[in-house]
């Protein structure tokens, strides 16, 4: 058996291959043409939006967070299945506005949007979520000068946060957002600006398996919605409550009961529409969308060992996959699920380490892991790898060639 977690079941085994697409991998990898590579399996993608709408209530829009993946590929297939896009730069913007999706359905959030990107968002039409007192000034000066009135949301940093979450993203002092205290002031300025105010953007948190830690947060959100639409200028129309839902990734976790968190949700709308009736909610997931529908595949070129200590060495790494190797965001490292993709089954002979090429030794993949023996040639899967991947790994340290990325 390889080291794997219940999320790697998703996929199916044929003979001893793992299969990405109905494709068994090898014969993927000599599709591709080389190694390293990400792959993302399409018919997952629809069986995790498909998931998703049965859980959550009805009349609540999903939006997909387009810097979870941002391969074009993966946007044109989720835009036939989400009903909008949150966006965090000028180039996630294009990627979005190049597809069916309707630009009045896209969002723009982020601290430190530049002028140009500004410029760009009202051009294309799009909703604006304002993370700062600043931008907000800034963007009544482009707006006056553009001939154009862009709908803007104020995006919240609320007097709560989101418990056992991965990453915490609201409460107390953050980068995001505009303090819950100040909303109203803000909102009481909105009148004399060149903007039209359309809602709130409310997110306390990311990666989150607690279902009654986010249904406590999701109550609190639309309790501060409410609260503050009493300052707003306008109805509020939009009302982005974020989503936070987190991915099994390590041995000891267990999957978020999506179900449940949507009963609650459920519950909660009727009293949201009766005090906030033009508002279209949107939860907003990423991670939760495509991280379990994605492997990174690595070649083993070498295979040594040390002081007794086994060591498969891979032409991948960190360069490509920070956060397999514990470098983005964890605090102790863990190893994702990993497994010999052509041995898959094969019995667990041996414990081995799983390294990267690169001169340094954060490059670690797995840490002392069972895994069936495993020869130069083999093909190292690491699972849940669907978000978060090569962009948000430094893909040009020491030269090595980028990553592939395909859907299948």
């Amino acid at each position: 058996m390889n080291d794997l977690s219940p999320a790697s079941a998703r996929f199916a085994i044929a003979d001893s291959d793992l299969l990405v697409g109905g494709i068994p991998l090898g014969r993927l990898a000599e599709r591709v043409g080389s190694t390293p590579f990400f792959a993302y399996d399409r018919q997952l993608l629809t069986e995790r939006i498909r998931w998703l709408r049965q859980c959550l209530p009805e009349g609540v829009a999903l939006s997909y967070a387009v810097k979870a993946n941002p391969m074009p590929a993966v946007v044109q297939h989720l835009a036939t299945l989400v009903d909008g896009f949150d966006v965090a730069s000028a180039r996630e913007m294009q990627i979005a506005l190049d597809t069916p999706v309707t630009p009045a359905h896209v969002s723009f959030a982020g601290p430190g949007k530049t002028d140009a990107e500004l410029r760009q968002a009202i051009a294309a039409g799009i909703i604006i979520h304002v993370e700062s007192e600043g931008e907000l000034t800034r963007l009544d000066g482009l707006a006056r000068r553009s001939g154009h009135r862009p709908e803007v949301a104020l995006r919240v940093n609320p007097d709560f946060d989101l418990k056992a979450s991965g990453m915490r993203m609201g409460g107390g002092a953050q980068q995001f957002g505009i303090d819950a205290e100040r909303v109203p002031e803000v909102l009481g300025r909105m009148h004399g600006l060149d903007v039209d105010f359309v809602g709130f953007h409310i997110y306390a948190g990311s990666q989150n398996l607690n279902a009654d830690s986010l249904m406590e947060v999701q109550e609190k959100t639309l309790e501060l919605a409410v609260r503050l639409s009493c300052h707003a200028p306008s109805p509020v129309r939009h009302l982005n409550i974020g989503g936070g839902f987190g991915i099994p990734y390590f041995p000891k976790d267990h999957p978020l009961d999506v179900a449940l968190v949507g009963g609650r949700l459920g519950a909660l709308m009727p009293e949201l529409q009766r005090t906030l009736p033009e508002a279209r909610v949107v939860v907003e997931l990423g991670r939760y969308i495509v991280g379990e529908c994605g492997i990174y595949v690595s070649r083993i070129v070498d295979r040594k060992v040390s002081r007794g200590q086994v060591f498969l060495i891979t032409d991948g790494g960190l360069n490509h996959h920070l956060a397999a190797s514990g470098n983005f965001g964890q605090v102790i490292r863990r190893n994702y699920p990993v497994a010999i993709g052509n041995r898959m089954a094969a019995p667990a002979e041996e414990t081995a380490s799983v390294v990267g090429c690169l001169c340094t030794p954060l490059d670690l993949l797995a840490d002392k892991v069972r895994l069936p023996r495993a020869e130069v040639g083999d093909l190292v899967v690491i699972f849940q790898s669907g978000a978060y991947g090569p962009t948000a790994s430094p893909t040009r340290f020491l030269g090595h060639p980028p990553p592939m990325e395909i859907l299948v």
